[in-house]
């Protein structure tokens, strides 16, 4: 494989240029989403679009940012529901908490979507497709999330067609302080939170555990028993300034969560065990007074899943699989002027994965494994041509071990008119992605495979209607070719894929689809006095097959409509309240749009009252009126729950 040393070349042509001669003061900003800056950023700075902190209204992508703040105004638990709640974003969960649930981003699969937590991608390349499952990701300890919709391939790699949600665990802001909380309510569930960490003028540190149990209730809709969740999280991370030019990065999370959950069509006393563990290791150094900023870093991922079934008489192991990413980066920035600046880097990355399907006839079934090298090299110009207009024009290769090389491009511009109330956003973006490693070694693997292609490009506009009022439109648009879908084997097939080594399959993963989706996104927010907030959105999305039997058909678990409402005021006792409105339009569960699920509104309640400045307690009403939905067909959903905490500062 081709290794990538051009980016070697680029910088000593960005060191010897005239404009480093000429503006020596100019500093360019760190090359990080997950350090200090990213944790605790005001809501109008942004650190994903150009992996670097940057005012948004200098940013052409469509971007929205939950503060810590935000979040625990919010009291959700699953990070799934935090994102259910932002323009542009649907998700399915095929039962309790626990269970495998899938976020959608402007109609994109849910694998489309790049997860980060504390600038580490988390993506399982084990998983159906190399997703993440939402279904195990709880709201923990952070200090930030920030959701980039769109194509975002050319800084964060191949899979992040619909966009990057990146989470950012808290960071300390004093010598010494830390958090505790406590929750309890419906279907018997428990939720503990503690921190403690500190910060100095070298060193900042910072350790989180999470604790959530639920009974639940039956992944099966129809079912008579509760499935429910435990999970156990743990965070760490540490930051140690070797001088004031040199920095040191740890960041390590891991979880273990066991849920219960129940076949398609009846209830089961099957139970699956995930365990995540995320790390990172990072040495950061800062040139020529700070114009060349620098980071390399070291992550690694390994995500285990087993799924068992007590009623299996020889082997109770129905699935396991495992599967890890290793990867080395390199970025950096350089600013060439103060309206000038670059990012660039280059990756290299390992995934492994393997797993297997253990059966009472068969209860050591050789693993399906598979291996895949990625090399890769970017870079980014931001230029502010005129102080209202900002350009960011970007390239990515990719040299991959099994497809080769590919290079991607993408465009962004943001003008900002009348003197900053009004900011006009364009962007255009590729995207290429290669098969996952479980599409082409697992026992429904393809080595015939062809990567996807994508090209998505969208308009919008925000507008300050006064200091109280605030309104966002934008347009979207997307196409792909050769999107990869699991393909049935009917019994009786002479399709020579449906038997591998003579002995049939259930099926396998092929190019089927061509898709494309449109939509447009509305937001808006006012201040209808100093106490009542206001906040609303709306996305419409039209999703469809662009090819094949299904052409002009809808995706499926796509709603055309969407919208959220919330508003909350707080009295002068100190007292919050608030009220969220959440509407997700019917969906259709097959190809031929013959399957309908209703359409769905929940209503919750939510409440906080500080008892002094480190006491505060809380509480909330979780689908208000009982409403009776699915997300996912014949999978179950909670009722009306009520819930309240207490949460301790010092």
């Amino acid at each position: 494989m081709n290794r990538l040393f051009f980016p070697t070349a680029g910088l000593a042509l960005l060191l010897s240029s005239q404009a480093f001669a000429t503006e020596m003061d100019q500093q360019a900003a760190a090359p990080s989403v997950a350090d200090h800056t990213a944790s605790t950023a005001l809501p109008d700075i942004v650190v994903t679009a150009n992996r670097s902190a940057q005012a948004l209204d200098k940013v052409g992508a469509s971007v929205t940012i939950l503060t810590r703040a935000a979040l625990d105004n919010a009291q959700a638990a699953t990070v799934a529901d935090e994102l259910a709640r932002t323009p542009g974003v649907s998700f399915t969960r095929s039962g309790n908490l626990g269970s495998a649930a899938s976020v959608n981003i402007r109609g994109a699969e849910g694998h489309h979507t790049v997860v980060l937590i504390d600038g580490v991608k988390m993506n399982d390349p084990a998983s159906t497709q190399g997703g993440v499952n939402f279904g195990t990701l709880m709201v923990g300890d952070f200090g930030r999330i920030e959701i980039l919709r769109g194509a975002q391939s050319t800084l964060w790699g191949s899979q992040a067609i619909g966009g990057v949600v990146n989470i950012v665990t808290a960071e300390p802001t004093a010598s010494l302080q830390g958090n505790l909380s406590a929750e309890a309510g419906s279907r018997g569930t428990r939720h503990f939170r503690g921190a403690i960490g500190g910060a100095g003028d070298r060193l900042s540190w910072r350790l989180a555990a999470n604790r959530f149990d639920t009974d639940g209730y039956s992944a099966y809709s129809s079912g008579t028993e509760d499935d429910g969740y435990r999970q156990t999280n743990l965070s760490g991370r540490l930051n140690y300034k070797v001088s004031d030019n040199v920095s040191v990065d740890l960041r390590s999370v891991w979880s273990d969560g066991t849920n219960d959950y129940d076949a398609y069509n009846g209830d089961s006393r099957e139970y699956g065990n995930t365990e995540d563990l995320i790390t990172y290791a990072g040495l950061n150094f800062d040139l020529f007074e700070n114009r060349l900023r620098n980071r390399i870093g070291f992550a690694y991922t390994d995500t285990k899943r087993r799924t068992l079934n007590p009623d299996r008489i020889i082997e109770p192991t129905t699935f396991e699989s495992d599967g890890q990413n290793i990867r080395w980066d390199y970025q950096g920035i350089f600013a060439f002027t103060s309206d000038l600046t670059a990012t660039f880097g280059v990756e290299t990355e390992r995934s492994e994965m393997r797993s297997r399907s253990p059966s009472d006839s068969n209860d050591k079934p050789a693993y399906g494994s598979g291996r895949a090298d990625l090399d890769s090299a970017y870079t980014q110009v931001q230029w502010a041509i005129i102080p209202q207009l900002n350009i960011t024009a970007g390239l990515r290769y990719d040299d991959h071990e099994q497809y080769g090389d590919n290079a991607l491009g993408s465009v962004a511009a943001a003008l900002t008119l009348n003197d900053g109330a009004t900011v006009v956003r364009a962007s255009w973006g590729q995207g290429f992605r290669t098969p996952g490693l479980y599409e082409l070694y697992s026992d429904y693997g393809n080595l015939t495979l062809q990567a996807e292609e994508f090209e998505s490009w969208e308009l919008g506009a925000q507008h300050k209607l006064s200091d109280k009022a605030v309104v966002a439109v934008t347009y979207f648009n997307r196409k792909a070719d050769n999107e990869i879908r699991y393909n049935s084997c009917a019994f009786g097939t002479t399709d020579p894929l449906c038997l591998v080594n003579g002995t049939s399959r259930w099926g396998y993963y092929a190019n089927i689809q061509r898709t494309e989706a449109q939509g447009v996104e509305v937001a808006g927010s006012i201040d209808l006095t100093s106490s009542l907030r206001v906040a609303a959105n709306y996305t419409w999305t039209d999703a469809i097959n662009a090819s094949g039997s299904a052409e002009g058909k809808r995706l499926t678990y796509r709603p055309e409509h969407m919208g959220n409402l919330s508003a909350d005021y707080a009295f002068a006792n100190g007292l919050k309240a608030g009220v969220a409105v959440r509407y997700s339009g019917e969906t259709f569960t097959n190809a031929t749009n013959t399957g309908v699920l209703e359409a769905y509104t929940l209503v919750d309640l939510r409440a906080s009252y500080p008892i002094n400045d480190k006491l505060e307690i809380y509480g909330r009403v979780e689908n208000l009126f009982d409403e009776q939905y699915e997300m996912f067909q014949n999978f179950g959903t909670a009722d009306r729950g009520v819930f309240g905490g207490v949460r301790v500062r010092f």
